[in-house]
């Protein structure tokens, strides 16, 4: 599909084709579902930790004797009724990292894709430069652009001025192209995608 190709400006300087296979595929809503999941397990750190009975400090003998006292019985002073004590069944350090075959990820990637040029959410500039770095500057951009939302850059690679100039810009994130995932794609309303970085995505999905 061909898709208009704009400047910083906002204005129209021609037409780029895009990979049917990455921004037409099919849309398959459990799978992104899936991988958004994935994305959000995996980036959980699982350093919980909470001590039981034999882990707290104290405790060692017995509080008062078998029988005779006319109390419960008990055997230390570190059990989860004690203050102090131990707690039972808590969360412990664990890894909630969910597996998912390559393929089945850059489909949920290409099916996000394909969602935002439905819904004619992408931006095609030809070029994004910047000579310093300018918050305001970025802003313009984006305002000729008609990017009046949040908004997702994706770049080909490492560029100071322009990341600098996009970090204070309030519902607007920078990211590599080689980067681009579920995540990124679901949250943000727009996505603005240089020539040089459809390049990018395209050597990976295609």
């Amino acid at each position: 599909m061909q898709v208009s190709m704009m400047n910083m400006a906002g204005e129209q300087v021609g037409a780029i084709e895009l990979a049917d296979t990455i921004f037409a595929a099919p849309v398959n809503k459990p799978l992104m579902h899936q991988a958004l999941v994935r994305q959000l397990a995996n980036a959980r750190l699982g350093t919980s930790k909470t001590k039981t009975r034999g882990e707290v400090a104290g405790g060692g003998r017995k509080p008062w004797k078998q029988k005779g006292t006319g109390r419960a019985r008990q055997g230390g002073t570190r059990a989860a009724q004690w203050r102090k004590g131990g707690i039972i069944f808590g969360p412990t350090p664990r890894s909630y990292a969910q597996q998912m075959p390559r393929k089945m990820r850059r489909a949920a990637v290409c099916a996000a894709l394909t969602v935002k040029v439905a819904e004619e959410r992408v931006v095609v500039l030809d070029a994004l430069t910047m000579d310093a770095p300018k918050t305001r500057a970025m802003a313009t951009v984006l305002q000729n652009l008609a990017v009046n939302s949040s908004a997702l850059i994706l770049m080909a690679g490492e560029n100071w001025a322009v990341e600098r100039s996009a970090n204070n810009l309030p519902d607007v994130k920078l990211l590599r192209a080689s980067y681009v995932n579920v995540r990124d794609l679901l949250t943000y309303d727009y996505l603005v995608i240089p020539q040089d970085a459809l390049t990018v995505i395209t050597e990976i999905l295609g």
